[in-house]
């Protein structure tokens, strides 16, 4: 039988895992691929040593496999959404690759939502411009980078990089190609989209668009060289990393809010029409007909641990030097500290929000008699309760009546009841190791028809979820801890600006 290699980037690792044909990790290699900041607010890194980190991680996995890599029918690869990788006319790195935590596009955004341009884009492609949309880095960039600018050729996503790098095939997937120029209506590329921005015509410059399970080009033999791929091995076109966790974790579909929580809150939720509304950003799904919405911000688990690298770091790292599980030794504090009444109250805006580029982290209501263990809990629940406001957004637009957790967070039993009590919902985990990973191997599968498409997972499912329900007495409680959090959201947003100024 088959196997399938699924390759995942993220903002800081890139990874290859090989799986068997029921989903079955075989190998899985990473490798660290550094962040470059030359400037505040620019955040990105070198596409070579990106390309060169990958090929290392598939090489490792290729080479740890029990089987050969001739037996690896296809590769499909997804990565982080939004951000843009410039090739120039010898489709060689224009400058670094910018990541989706890139803000220098912010006053750009700021203006448009001023002069009416945000109001346009939202209801021709579904959704508001953001600071790292491409839409905004390439304006940004017309304006302050022009000669850079005059030499894009070929304007990429961070996954279509990677499939370059293994086909020298320029392309795009449906859902990736939704980011800015697409019309929600038509799911296609509309010549007048560009120039709401400001921007000039992109026809040539924006990629051709594939299906995420069609086969985009093969191996090439610079790629298996640098690999250990065989050449002419398929490569499928893959799909954006959003797409790909709650495909992998078995939460893609109608009726279902899927929910990663990890540098990235994010909650999708599928649909057969097209739902406009600026609480989310409405994208194309796996295929034409089909729409994706999903509601992000970057105020998630990465939170979490900010906390522990720096104010457990020293007990972290001992714990880890001798083997032990410090997960599972703070999980014990935090389980105390939620079996008695705490007034602790925690934004989770550490690293951006939903509300604007200003609003910032805080602890409120701390007392001298708490502790640590008060501290996480709060900051668990601040996670839980920013998911729930996007969450809500959506339950406005689309009734979903469950929800699919994935991300570090969801391998917590305390965690994932945590949610379910904090959304009044019930929350299920799928037992799935790398359901970013998997979610590209299933695009791939499909691609050569050894899956009828990229839903019909060859797992039992049923078999590998838990399901979590809302207790009643804590939901409740959550719920007057939801009402405070939100309170304190109102009363701090006109001081944010304020505090912002003072590290000016």
């Amino acid at each position: 039988m088959p196997l399938l290699l699924g390759i995942d980037n993220g903002l800081t690792v890139t990874k290859a895992v090989i799986f068997d044909e029921g989903g079955r990790v075989l190998s899985l290699a990473r490798r660290r691929v550094p962040q470059l900041m030359s400037a505040p607010r620019h955040v990105e890194r070198d596409m070579d040593v990106l390309w060169t980190q990958t090929a290392a991680a598939i090489a490792e996995a290729v080479q740890a496999c029990p089987r050969p890599a001739s037996d690896i029918a296809c590769v499909a690869a997804t990565a982080h959404g939004d951000g843009i990788y410039l090739l120039d006319r010898q489709k060689r790195p224009l400058g670094p690759g910018i990541l989706s935590l890139d803000s220098r596009a912010g006053d750009v955004v700021a203006r448009w939502e001023q002069d009416g341009t945000a109001a346009t884009a939202l209801a021709r492609t579904g959704q508001m411009p953001h600071a790292s949309a491409p839409s905004a880095l390439l304006a940004w960039m017309q304006s302050q980078d022009p000669a850079r600018f005059g030499q894009i050729a070929h304007v990429l996503a961070c996954k279509d990089w990677l499939r370059f790098c293994l086909t020298d095939q320029v392309a795009t997937d449906l859902t990736e190609a939704s980011t800015s120029f697409t019309d929600v209506q038509t799911q296609d590329y509309a010549a007048d989209i560009p120039a709401i921005f400001g921007l000039p015509d992109l026809s040539g410059k924006l990629p051709r668009i594939l299906g995420p399970d069609a086969i985009a080009g093969r191996i090439s033999k610079a790629a298996a060289s640098a690999t250990g791929l065989v050449a002419g091995t398929p490569v499928a076109g893959g799909l954006h990393d959003v797409t790909a966790s709650a495909l992998g974790a078995g939460g893609y579909g109608k009726g279902v809010v899927a929910i990663v929580a990890g540098t990235y809150s994010i909650n999708e939720t599928v649909c057969d029409q097209p739902k406009v509304d600026p609480r989310w950003f409405c994208r194309n799904g796996l295929r034409r007909g089909e729409w994706n919405s999903m509601a992000i911000s970057p105020a998630s688990a990465a939170n979490y641990d900010w906390f522990l690298d720096n104010l457990c770091g020293v007990e972290r790292r001992a714990a880890e030097a001798e083997g032990r599980a410090f997960h599972a030794e703070i999980t014990i504090e935090i389980e105390a500290a939620m079996a008695r009444p705490s007034s602790a109250i925690f934004h989770p805006y550490l690293f951006g929000s939903p509300l604007g580029p200003t609003a910032s982290g805080a602890f409120l209501g701390l007392r001298g008699w708490q502790d640590r263990g008060d501290m996480l809990r709060a900051v668990i629940e601040g996670i839980a309760f920013n998911h729930r406001a996007h969450v809500d957004a959506l339950r406005d637009g689309f009734d979903p009546q469950t929800a699919r957790l994935t991300g570090g967070i969801s391998r917590s039993p305390l965690f994932a009841q945590l949610f379910a009590d904090a959304l009044n919902m019930p929350v299920s985990v799928s037992d799935t190791d790398e359901a970013a990973a998997w979610g590209a191997a299933l695009c791939a599968g499909a691609a050569i028809g050894v899956l009828a498409d990229p839903c019909a997972d060859p797992r039992d499912m049923a078999a590998l979820t838990r399901t979590y329900r809302p207790d009643p007495a804590r939901a409740a409680d959550m719920q007057t801890r939801y009402d405070v959090f939100n309170e304190l959201t109102r009363a701090l947003a006109p001081l944010w600006p304020r505090i912002e100024r003072l590290a000016e």
